[in-house]
């Protein structure tokens, strides 16, 4: 006879849960409490049994990070909260000397893989709690079966049990493969646990896979459907977690909504006074903010949440009612404060923590070691410093930064909005938990942050293969202050320097070798190591621009504009006098060249002028040239003008006469021509301030009233509104 299926003994107690609902995890633990089972088994990799004796070493949120050892990159987190029933479970079990396992498939079988079939979509507590009329499913886990007359745990859970049976009949056909394979494993891990002891067996998992481990079906069965799992060797530890990283709104496949909620409840479980509690909470937030909010406030939000709680007819207040009474009350229908207090609270910014105990990779472990030796703890929250490098603290938070950054650790991005000096760098922090990942993949190259940053800037400088990526790498190099990865770097820029032809391309690279030069003594690095190469590149650069910008298409003419101006900004910053006179030698021979693209044209004639080497006369020359087209087109005619204003309006404002050539020309073309000009005029003024637009509105509202007919300053309506036209449609584009 085939073997048949075996009901599954009474001493085994299923508890199907809400993973991270703190109902769940209450109902967790008063049946460990009553049931006092000799082992428990838990949704989760086996692979973290291991990590499990460093638990008295954990502060919730937390997270198991597991990865794969050949491959560090290919890895997953498995988080628990101080109110996660998987958390609860475990602490139980530590604190009672019960062995406690995870029983899910392994993590080697998964990571880096994904899955060739549709995952289940199915929220089994969502379906049920819709179906009772709610709209949150842990509002109705706390009103349906917390609050249940029963008081028997055990009870609880076998009605979840028959809950989830008929949902599983309903949604038979969304249960994918790979959920049928962690079933299986699960099966497989609770007969071995029943072999191993007669006393009682707890099962803690997810509310939908329990009807899965009603009974179990010969082993051979489910040993079929474990056939041929991938194998890895995996390496795991505990990183901390954060109640953002618990959202469901993180990308969290098992989030939640409003983690930073749920942990009030389970702190306040055996208080009685979550809702005054939470308002109180709420108003010093409000406060926190200049924004008023009265301890009267507060308790008047607590009549009116209790109030709607009545009506509803549900036992407590629940988050629904919470957050429209404090809309109501504390922040006067106003939603931008109530967003505040749902960021603060309702999601939450708690940051867990990991003992010194705790295994780790020894990458991660001189980040931590630095971050002490700093003063410079991780935080979630956003937080903007200033560093002084000529501090010795300050410059190694800088170096620091940096080096994390070239590791895949974003942990610091510069702060554009303050203004800084030689000796300054100013920071935008804010630490994500899953940084953990990106320092487990790094480590394959260093045990330490200098080592491994090093080890990848010299790979990034051997794949250097132009050179603009060259003087990247050089730039990163000197901030992050590895003399051997300089070196490698400063040998990269003059290999790609050698078998470069395009001007725009060496001029290119000119900016960020300009910053390195000016600032590389401030780093430690010779400036005149670097200098040497930025004249390399000008010299080059220089000689070719004219033809480059001949015949050349629009998209290569925005190109050569670009690094125009970016290597006259790096030649004012950094060069000599020779090679500066150098550079305003190619401009004027780029001004002179036929069939030079307008864009560059344009531009370098206006550096030109601020520089000095043109006056007035000659700009105002060349403009009239450019646009009478002599031969040309509008849309060349379009080109020098849009290169020569880009930027920013003071010379139109601060020259009646280029101001009435541009103004002469813009209303002279053809509705067809103008319309073509449009986006190009829009780019070029796109950086104008207000005050710039405003005043070119204002000149030619004047020029037309003192240009009327016949000169006699009369003004003209015609020509005013037709002009007035064209300003309107040019600067529609760019208003905001």
């Amino acid at each position: 006879m085939p073997p048949r299926d075996q009901v599954l003994p009474e001493r085994v107690v299923l508890l199907g849960i809400r993973h991270h609902g703190p109902g769940s995890a209450r109902m967790v633990a008063a049946a460990l409490a009553a049931v006092r089972p000799e082992v428990v088994l838990i949704e989760g990799p086996p692979e973290g049994d291991a990590l499990l004796e460093h638990l008295p070493s954990l502060t919730p949120p937390v997270a198991l990070l597991l990865h794969d050892e050949a491959e560090p990159s290919a890895a997953a987190f498995w988080p628990f909260a101080e109110f996660s029933p998987e958390w609860r479970a475990l602490t139980w079990a530590r604190a009672n000397d019960v062995p406690a396992r995870f029983f899910d498939l392994p993590a080697a079988a998964s990571l880096g893989a994904e899955p060739s079939e549709p995952r289940a979509v199915v929220d089994p507590l969502g379906v049920l709690a819709e179906a009772a009329g709610f709209d949150d499913p842990e509002r109705w886990w706390e009103d349906v079966v917390e609050h249940s007359a029963s008081a028997d745990p055990r009870a609880l859970a076998d009605a979840v049990t028959e809950a989830m049976s008929a949902l599983r009949e309903e949604f038979a056909d969304e249960v994918d493969d790979r959920t049928l394979r962690r079933e299986a494993h699960m099966r497989q891990a609770l007969r071995k646990a029943l072999k191993e002891t007669d006393g009682p067996v707890a099962v803690v998992c997810g509310a939908w896979h329990v009807p899965a481990l009603r009974v179990l079906p010969p082993a051979t069965a489910d040993a079929a459907l474990l056939k041929g799992l991938p194998k890895r060797k995996v390496s795991g530890t505990w990183v901390p977690w954060s109640h953002g990283r618990l959202a469901a709104s993180s990308g969290y496949g098992a989030g939640i909504d409003s983690p930073g909620w749920y942990a009030h409840l389970w702190e306040c479980a055996d208080r009685g006074d979550a809702v005054p509690r939470w308002f109180a909470r709420a108003c010093s937030v409000l406060r926190a903010e200049d924004l008023p909010a009265s301890t009267a406030s507060a308790v008047e939000a607590v009549r009116l949440a209790e109030t709607l709680a009545a009506l509803r007819g549900r036992p407590s207040p629940g988050l629904s009612e919470i957050s429209e009474a404090a809309l109501a009350v504390l922040c006067n229908g106003d939603e931008v404060p109530l967003r505040l207090v749902h960021e603060k609270l309702v999601i939450g910014e708690q940051l867990g923590d990991v003992g010194e105990g705790v295994p780790r990779s020894p990458l991660a472990a001189d980040v931590a070691r630095w971050q002490r030796k700093l003063r410079f703890p991780p935080a979630l929250e956003g937080k903007q410093i200033r560093l002084d490098l000529r501090k010795d603290n300050d410059r190694e938070r800088s170096k620091l930064v940096r080096r994390l950054d070239v590791l895949g650790v974003p942990w610091a991005k510069p702060d554009s909005t303050t203004t800084l000096g030689t000796f300054a760098e100013a920071w935008q922090l804010r630490w994500d938990p899953a940084f953990a990942v990106a320092l487990a993949g790094a480590a394959r190259h260093g045990t330490t942050v200098e080592a491994a940053a090093e080890r990848v800037l010299c790979q990034r400088a051997r794949d250097a293969d132009r050179v603009a990526a060259a003087a990247e790498v050089l730039s990163i190099a000197v901030g992050c202050e590895l003399p051997i990865a300089v070196l490698a770097a400063r040998s990269a820029l003059d290999r790609c320097a050698a078998a470069a032809t395009d001007a725009v391309e060496l001029l290119g690279a000119l900016p960020d070798l300009a910053t390195t030069v000016r600032y590389g003594s401030v780093r430690g690095t010779d400036p005149e190591l670097l200098r040497v190469a930025l004249h390399g590149l000008l010299a080059r650069g220089a000689v070719g621009l004219p033809l480059a910008c001949r015949g050349v298409d629009d998209d290569t003419a925005e190109r050569a504009l670009v690094a125009v101006n970016g290597a006259d900004d790096a030649t004012r910053l950094a060069a000599d006098e020779e090679h500066q006179a150098m550079w305003r030698k190619a401009l004027l021979s780029l001004v002179g060249m036929p069939d030079a693209h307008g864009l560059p044209t344009g531009r370098a004639t206006r550096l030109l002028w601020e520089a000095g080497e043109l006056d007035t006369a000659a700009v105002a020359t060349r403009l009239h040239r450019a646009t009478s087209w002599n031969g040309g087109t509008a849309s060349d005619a379009t080109a020098f003008v849009a290169g020569f204003l880009r930027g920013s309006a003071s010379l139109l404002a601060a020259d009646a006469r280029l101001f009435d050539l541009v103004d002469e020309w813009l209303s002279g073309l053809a509705p067809a021509d103008f319309d073509d000009a449009l986006p190009l005029l829009r780019k070029a003024i796109s950086d104008f301030s207000p005050a710039e637009r405003r005043l070119l509105g204002e000149r030619v509202l004047g020029s037309s009233a003192t240009t009327g007919a016949a000169g006699s300053g009369e003004w003209d309506e015609a020509l005013a509104e037709r002009l007035s036209g064209h300003v309107r449609a040019l600067l529609a584009g760019v208003a905001g």
